[in-house]
């Protein structure tokens, strides 16, 4: 039994095929929007800082 491959899934497998360059692009991008340093002081900040959240969101009543 074959497994689905999608036609976009295909595409892409091919484009990268005959564009190498691009996956050095794709890690660039990458980096610049996700791969970041983390902050040990800032993230226990914001951990802190985190207002709780009610079990049923639209309730009106305090």
């Amino acid at each position: 039994m074959a497994l689905y491959e999608s036609e976009h899934t295909k595409f892409m497998r091919e484009w990268m095929e005959k564009h190498p360059e691009e996956s050095a692009e794709q890690k660039k991008g990458r980096a610049l929007w996700w791969d970041k340093p983390q902050d040990a002081d800032t993230r226990t900040r914001q951990n802190a800082a985190k207002v709780p959240v009610k079990p049923y969101y639209y309730q009106t009543d305090n």
